[in-house]
């Protein structure tokens, strides 16, 4: 189940939210509160349970086994298992073999998971390949059953494993709670396609929670203006993107492919940001602070400030689990070099189980290196317009990488890209793909890749008399209901959906 789905939003989430409200009224009352935000968080991960079991079946029993581990790992390393209170491990300080053997488990079992569901396929058939390749074709695996690739293992592995790894070094309390860590885990609202949330994130919140009436607004909002950002903007742009990036690369003009892939740059933001906005406004819904995930990435003026931009959740996963642990840029500049080409293989071969997201990693991280060895200070001394556009560009060639089926597919694409292709304009015009709604929603989300809403709110708060406030806030809930029935209106047709998240 997704939730650009008729099945989520209009029978799913409604029945959710009204038995979750309903166990909620005797925590407003004050009538034993601590019992039913248990209930609540009971109700939770059966609620999430049901809404991964509709799409994926019995593959559940990963995300469990996953959530029990962590949870058996997270009482060995704090001694949890002992009677007593539970208390949060000295950062620093030494830890038994035992502790060590907890963190082991978790870090193994949640990468064997990974591994073998997401890459043994990929695994298989770059072997294959490569015995082709050397005219060894006996030596390859035939008959080798394919393997389902679970929906959001790469999420909810690395959110459980994060989890272990801050009990081991004394950033969080383990809980001896198993609805608790397993509602963490399980949590529907950014199970499928994140943020990835930490343990830290919403401890407190997982026993104190509180549901407002501003909280619950508020998540609304976030959520419709997710929905449409996914619907109404990243569906649209899809169907050009996809028609182009089907085409054999020789058929590419170079206005056809630049067209295609700024289809794609849209698509991929408004779908994966709009999915967050969604998570984070049904967090909001059920008294849930979820990190932001994506803050304008359009408007960075590097690599750098890209990254601190996209993702921003798997970006500081990376950073905190693996680039700091391998030394950062506490050593020699070869060695921080080595540390950033490190981390972005690995991020590329986490996107999806394709040398293509290999190569994308590898292509981001060559120039975050180029970048810390004097790129950047060029850049800073440049007009803003040079550096936006730089970013622009690199992003958007990335992204053919990202999109491509296979390096020689994305090498012809890119060739075509600066017109070394062979396309034929009049056998593929470029308004073959254009329609007036493509156009029209490619301009708005160019528009909107830049903060334009904060902007206009800004302007809206200053210097308003009571009237005007009313008067905006109107307009506000007006918008959202109108952006709610195209919403409807385009889920009801049966539009173009797809759901670009099975990949990772």
């Amino acid at each position: 189940m997704v939730f650009s789905s008729i099945s989520f939003l209009f029978y799913f989430l409604p029945a959710a939210i009204l038995l979750y409200l309903a166990l909620s009224v005797p925590v407003r009352v004050g009538w034993r509160p601590a019992l039913w935000r248990r209930l609540g968080n009971l109700f939770l991960f059966l609620a999430s349970c049901l809404f991964y079991f509709w799409g994926e079946g019995f593959l559940l029993w990963i995300m469990l086994a996953s959530t029990l581990i962590d949870y058996l790992a997270g009482l060995l390393i704090s001694g949890g298992y002992r009677r007593g209170e539970v208390r949060e491990l000295s950062a620093g300080a030494p830890r038994s073999g035992w502790q060590r053997l907890g963190l082991a488990v978790s870090i193994v079992s949640n990468l064997s998971f990974l591994g073998f569901f997401k890459y043994f396929n990929f695994f298989v058939e770059s072997f294959n390949s490569s015995m082709a390749a050397v005219g060894l074709v006996g030596a390859q695996w035939q008959d080798v059953a394919a393997v389902t690739l679970p929906l959001g293992i790469s999420f909810y592995t690395f959110q459980s494993m994060s989890y272990t790894i801050d009990v081991y070094r004394g950033e969080v309390k383990a809980t001896r709670n198993l609805i608790d860590f397993a509602c963490f885990v399980t949590m529907f609202p950014q199970l499928v396609a994140g943020p990835i949330v930490r343990y830290r994130d919403v401890a407190t919140q997982l026993v104190h929670r509180v549901i407002s009436r501003p909280c619950f607004v508020a998540g609304i909002r976030r959520f419709v203006v997710g929905m449409a950002k996914k619907v109404l903007v990243a569906n649209v742009v899809a169907k050009p993107a996809d028609q182009i990036f089907a085409l054999a690369a020789a058929d590419l003009t170079p206005f056809v492919a630049w067209f295609g892939v700024v289809c794609y740059a849209l698509q991929i933001y408004f779908d994966f940001s709009g999915y967050s906005d969604m998570a984070i406004g049904l967090g909001r819904m059920f008294g849930f602070d979820f990190p932001e995930n994506f803050d304008y990435p359009y408007i960075a003026r590097s690599i750098q400030d890209f990254w601190r931009r996209w993702h921003i959740s798997l970006s500081t996963w990376f950073r905190d689990y693996l680039y700091i642990p391998l030394g950062g840029s506490r050593g020699s500049a070869p060695r921080t070099y080595a540390n950033l080409v490190t981390v972005f293989f690995l991020c590329g071969l986490w996107h999806g189980a394709a040398w293509t997201f290999v190569v994308w990693g590898l292509f981001h991280g060559a120039f975050l290196v180029v970048e810390r060895a004097g790129l950047d200070r060029i850049l800073r001394r440049a007009p803003v317009v040079l550096r936006h556009a730089y970013t622009l560009l690199v992003v958007v060639v990335g992204w053919v990488l990202f999109r491509a089926e296979t390096l020689p597919h994305a090498g012809g694409y890119l060739a075509a890209l600066v017109g070394l292709g062979e396309g034929d304009a009049v056998r593929y015009p470029l308004m073959r793909f254009v329609t007036g709604h493509v156009a029209v929603m490619t301009a708005v989300g160019v528009a909107f890749s830049a903060p334009l809403l904060p902007a206009m709110r800004r302007r809206c708060s200053e210097h308003r008399s009571r009237a005007a406030i009313a008067a905006v806030d109107f307009a506000e809930l007006t918008g959202l209901a109108v952006l709610m029935a195209l919403v409807t209106v385009h889920l009801a047709s049966g539009a173009h959906n797809p759901f670009i998240y099975f990949r990772f």
